[in-house]
């Protein structure tokens, strides 16, 4: 969950751990479980659900067979440094916040400013003006060798590098078929629960809400103008309860007040055209004929340039990232309270028990007959049977899901700090009424006013498996 300016988003979490020092009562008991067998290790009675996997809390036999591996495939060096940096500045970053005079989870949103982000500003205008050297020698080229061709081609081919390289406004997407778009007049419950929160968090509103059918939410900025985007995956929130939608909102907005540097125009850009260079200049794996070998040789140089460059600004803006990430959930707790605010993440926990609920119902729907039709039906209440999908996982799955971010930390997601830190660095703080709450008549409305957008979004959805 970390603000982003620009094309790319700041999510509200992601595969990463939790602690159960900070949980809450989520899930259902364990009770629920009909079967049971003792553990091959310890010999302590387990419970079995066939739904998941069956492991031992006592011992912690079999709390992750698949492993970190499996995950996903293995990370190229600039991501192995990304995580390295990750990990050290995650542990290091939960302790310093323990300090009092730190930004604590109860206490108001500030923005900090040091050495690492002057130097990563320092660093992103390098970048940049490295684009305009370019559109400069390019044009420069053009003008003096007009005609003379090698000399144009080299500048054409400068000046489409330099274009390649631009910094970039973001934008939304401007096909018809695409998911819902709400403006103000469109969903005026959701956008006055959306300002209350924001001048709770101290910042501003949105301009667009986007529904969209992923197990998050995001922030993010988009054209010269800087129009904030919110966007809401409503298996997420059909999933929360009203408190924690209060928490989404609060985090999201939190991402906005507190201005994260690395998801600043400047900062953002800079690396996506570092990123832009990394892959012009990969190295070539194919292997063995002559022109391979002269290009990897020829284009070492820059691309150890790149790698070097990329690390520094890694290095002096991913602190600030994950420090964000703190704040933001400081808000949540501060807007929704801290039960609330814990309830949200852990709820993230189980995204994957709330993915193959979806998986579900799109293979159903396209395994009936008479397609469209079909489809319309079975999108009516699609919400509803997701967050009872959801609900049903029981305590013990959520405890191991806890246990198995905790062992994997960082080999998933770079930007976030761990799951189980942010638990508990909530836990930190006195619970305080929350200065927002969500009446049952405010949330029957608002649940109103987004179901004919949240229908179509499910029919989408059946149809086209993704968004």
């Amino acid at each position: 969950m970390s603000r982003d300016t620009s094309e790319r988003p700041s999510r509200t979490g992601t595969k990463t751990d939790t602690h159960a020092e900070a949980g809450t009562e989520t899930g259902t008991d364990t009770d629920a479980y009909a079967d049971g067998r003792d553990c091959p290790d310890c010999g302590e009675r387990v419970p079995v659900d066939p739904r998941f996997v069956t492991w031992c809390a006592a011992c912690g036999w079999n709390v992750d067979p698949e492993g970190a591996a499996q995950e996903e495939p293995e990370p190229d060096r600039v991501e192995r440094l990304r995580r390295g940096l990750a990990h050290r500045y995650g542990e290091q970053l939960f302790a310093d916040l323990a300090d009092p005079g730190a930004d604590g989870p109860g206490a108001p949103v500030t923005r900090r400013t040091g050495g690492a982000a002057r130097l990563g500003t320092l660093l992103a205008l390098a970048v940049h003006g490295l684009t305009a050297a370019l559109a400069a020698a390019g044009l420069w080229l053009l003008v003096a060798g007009w005609g003379e061709g090698l000399q144009a081609v080299l500048g054409a081919f400068l000046l489409a590098l330099a274009v390649l390289l631009r910094p970039r406004f973001g934008r939304l997407p401007k096909d018809p078929g695409e998911l819902p778009h709400l403006e103000r007049a469109d969903a005026p419950e959701l956008f006055a629960l959306v300002d209350e929160i924001a001048a709770s968090v101290g910042t501003r509103g949105v301009d667009l809400v986007l529904l969209d059918t992923s197990v998050n939410a995001s922030v993010s900025t988009y054209g010269i103008r800087r129009r904030r985007l919110l966007t809401l995956g409503l298996p997420l929130w059909s999933t929360l309860e009203p408190r924690e939608r209060i928490a989404l909102l609060g985090h999201e907005l939190g991402h906005y007040a507190h201005g994260d540097t690395r998801h600043g125009l400047l900062v953002h850009s800079a690396l996506c055209s570092l990123d832009t260079w990394r892959y012009v200049l990969a190295r070539s794996e194919d292997g063995g004929t002559l022109s391979d070998l002269l290009i990897n040789v020829l284009t070492a140089l820059p691309r150890w340039a790149v790698h070097g460059l990329t690390a520094l600004l890694d290095g002096a803006t991913l602190r600030a990232t994950q420090r964000g990430e703190y704040l933001a959930d400081g808000a949540a707790a501060r807007v929704a309270g801290r039960d609330a605010a814990t309830g949200l993440l852990e709820r993230l926990l189980v995204s994957g028990s709330i993915e193959a609920a979806l998986h579900r119902e799109i293979v159903g729907a396209r395994t009936r007959v008479g397609a469209r039709a079909r489809r319309e039906a079975q999108a009516d209440g699609l919400w509803e049977r997701v967050a009872v999908a959801a609900r049903s996982v029981p305590r013990q799955e959520y405890e191991r899901l806890r246990r198995v971010a905790e062992l994997r930390g960082h080999c998933v997601d770079d930007t976030h700090p761990p799951t189980h830190l942010r638990l508990r660095h909530l836990a930190r703080a006195e619970p305080r009424p929350p200065v927002l709450v969500l009446t049952p008549a405010r949330a029957a409305a608002l649940d109103t006013e987004l179901t004919t957008p949240s229908h179509r979004a499910a029919i989408l959805l059946l149809r086209d498996g993704a968004a």
